[in-house]
């Protein structure tokens, strides 16, 4: 079997508060700035733990959307849009120099994540947003996404995400979550989806199809129920498969 490297991040600091048991388990994280879950307080704590714990910060910005969790589409303009994407990066960074503490990635949240993965002026804009704020920061972005292509184009550097805990369609957006079969909630059943990722650049799609992905880093949601399960499942599993989280 060939070894290879899984960096794994939760989306942090939305109100579950399960963070210190889940950091000490993942490689990377992605803390909410308030838009669409968190506040100050929290994204602070969480940063502490993510230092403490070696973790690598990631800023989790989203549409203002505090009543639907940022989980559905916003009709905003791309000023407007652009303006709250500074500000929550601006206040997710002045938290970070507080700290001491380096931002390693940029990642979009819910439905904003989604919308860009297919919208190319949507991309477009995210991206003049957050250059400011990239310096040595990168970008995670689904595999062959309009938020890639543009971040590209940029000369910005991009690392894959794909998603451990959500089932696909052929497309590769993720299946809604008002479907039945949206999340995947079984440790086993993860860890078989990052290792088709990883190992073999291809998922298999709800309709059975196996369709070419690629990933460097694999999501499981905070607020998964099943997401300390699926990590501790993971850490142990891992090793013994002869594959190192990163």
């Amino acid at each position: 079997m060939t070894d290879f490297v899984v960096d794994i991040n939760c989306d942090v600091g939305e109100g579950v508060g399960n963070e210190a048991q889940l950091l000490p388990l993942i490689s990377s994280c992605n803390i909410a700035c308030g838009a669409h879950a968190g506040d100050e307080e929290t994204a602070l704590a969480v940063i502490r733990l993510a230092k403490a714990h070696h973790v690598k910060i990631g800023a989790h910005p989203s549409y203002p959307d505090r009543d639907n969790f940022g989980r559905q589409s916003m009709q905003i303009t791309q000023k407007d849009l652009s303006q709250s994407i500074h500000d929550q990066l601006q206040l997710f960074t002045s938290l970070l120099k507080q700290e001491k503490a380096e931002l390693h990635h940029i990642k979009a949240h819910g439905a904003l994540y989604n919308d860009l993965a297919k919208d190319e002026g949507l991309a477009e804009c995210f991206v003049e947003a957050i250059k400011p704020f990239l310096k040595k920061a990168v970008i995670y972005a689904p595999y062959a996404s309009s938020l890639a292509s543009v971040a590209d184009k940029n000369n910005i550097d991009v690392v894959y995400e794909a998603f451990a805990d959500r089932n696909y369609n052929e497309d590769l957006s993720l299946v809604s979550r008002t479907s039945e079969n949206a999340l995947i909630t079984t440790p086993d059943r993860a860890m078989e989806q990052i290792r088709s990722i990883a190992m073999d650049n291809e998922v298999t799609a709800v309709t059975g199809k196996k369709v070419p992905i690629k990933a460097e880093t694999f999501c499981i949601h905070g607020d998964t129920p099943q997401a300390l399960q699926i990590l501790m499942y993971l850490v142990e599993e891992l090793p013994g498969q002869k594959i190192s989280i990163a």
